[in-house]
């Protein structure tokens, strides 16, 4: 089946219609470029004429969808126009075919027609005036450039300033677009943080709340339930303090109360002694030195917040060490506690904290690892690692 071109936008049409009533109105009065006794005419008389009218408002058709074709068969038209008494219209439509190959043809076309019509222009300029030698024959280069050469530049005008408003168009859409995925990655990390924060905030109060109200519940005994509610209370106003401080930070109405101040490894002692109330034997060995970098501290502060939880919610009875080093512009923490093949934890959890706790560790380009390893200090016991490295230098924390 042959391909059908398509078709022809409104506005070509009316040109095309445009264009050809002129000519024929012209036609019907008997006006023409040349007289019946030009020496230039061929084909005497007004009707020859008709056929290069009829042809190039044709082609006017063409003039978006193929505009190379109709400029060639508009270029045959125009030369077999000036064989006949020839009409102002079909030159008039032949200047718009020029400009639209221009504006609507492939890019090789808009770079060469200027350039080659630029030069027709000239020689049709020069050459007659060094054969005949009279002022006069300076006008059919006039004539040249006026037909081929102004509309051809004026196209290619008009083509790259849309060419140019286009790539703009199209940079204002790009940066938009990296606004919005800059947006959305913001977002994404706040939200993130904030999951980080309320989790190790909360559940280390929640799971000694909920360890101790269920040793009240199952033990009947007055001094064990009095020792668990105290627990419970304790945790309880602890943690509804740290929910006020992250939704006071959330708020940030410009208030005149400010936030609490992150935690940071001064606390390590009061994290510890509420870590032995609620039943762990912590032994806490911490030397991290002095001018740590805020993140770190926060950091180091919180990783071993979550593996007290953790040893709280899934560790045997045991002891649980807690140690922080620093060494070679890093600070490395080690919480071991006792593995005890546990079905369920004393605690519901989910799994929350060990992806919080590796993620502390990736913002900061330092190193996390958690898992059962062999106890050194007791051979054929396992025990729960926790290990992270944290970079102090000013280039890991950018």
């Amino acid at each position: 089946m042959a391909a059908r071109l398509p078709r022809p936008p409104r506005f070509d049409l009316w040109a095309a219609l445009a264009g050809l009533a002129g000519g024929l109105l012209l036609w019907g009065s008997g006006l023409g470029l040349r007289g019946p006794g030009d020496p230039q005419v061929l084909f005497d008389g007004g009707g020859p004429l008709l056929v290069p009218l009829v042809v190039v408002s044709g082609c006017e058709l063409l003039r978006r969808t193929a505009p190379r074709t109709a400029l060639l068969t508009g270029t045959l038209a125009l030369a077999a126009d000036l064989t006949t008494q020839g009409s102002i219209a079909t030159i008039v439509m032949y200047t718009d075919l020029m400009y639209a190959a221009v504006l609507y043809g492939p890019p090789t076309t808009a770079r060469r027609l200027p350039w080659v019509t630029g030069m027709l222009s000239i020689a049709a300029t020069l050459i007659p005036f060094a054969v005949l030698r009279v002022p006069e024959a300076l006008l059919i280069g006039v004539v040249m450039g006026a037909v081929t050469f102004a509309p051809a530049s004026t196209g290619l005008i008009v083509r790259n300033h849309r060419e140019a408003a286009d790539a703009a168009l199209l940079r204002a859409e790009q940066t938009a677009l990296l606004a919005e995925m800059d947006r959305a990655q913001a977002v994404t990390a706040e939200r993130a943080r904030m999951a980080r924060e309320l989790h190790d905030m909360v559940a280390n109060h929640l799971s000694a709340i909920a360890i101790h109200s269920t040793a009240a519940l199952s033990l009947d005994d007055r001094a064990t339930t009095r020792q668990a509610l105290g627990v419970i209370r304790e945790n309880s106003v602890a943690g509804l303090a740290e929910m006020r401080r992250l939704i006071g930070i959330l708020r940030d109405d410009g208030g005149d109360t400010e936030p609490a101040a992150a935690p940071t490894l001064e606390g390590l002692g009061t994290l510890v002694e509420g870590a032995r109330a609620n039943g762990l034997d912590v032994t806490l060995d911490a030397s991290p030195g002095e001018n740590l970098p805020a993140p770190v501290e926060l950091a180091a502060y919180r990783i071993v917040q979550e593996s007290l939880t953790n040893a709280l919610k899934h560790g045997s009875t045991g002891a649980v060490r807690v140690r922080l080093d620093r060494h070679d512009d890093a600070l490395r923490i080690r919480v071991t506690s006792p593995y005890g093949d546990r079905d369920t934890p004393r605690a519901p959890g989910s799994g929350a904290g060990l992806v919080g706790m590796r993620e502390r560790a990736a913002l900061l380009h330092g190193t996390f690892e958690a898992g059962v390893v062999a106890d050194p200090a007791s051979p054929g016991d396992r025990i729960w690692a926790v290990r992270a490295t944290l970079p102090l230098t000013e280039g890991d924390l950018a």
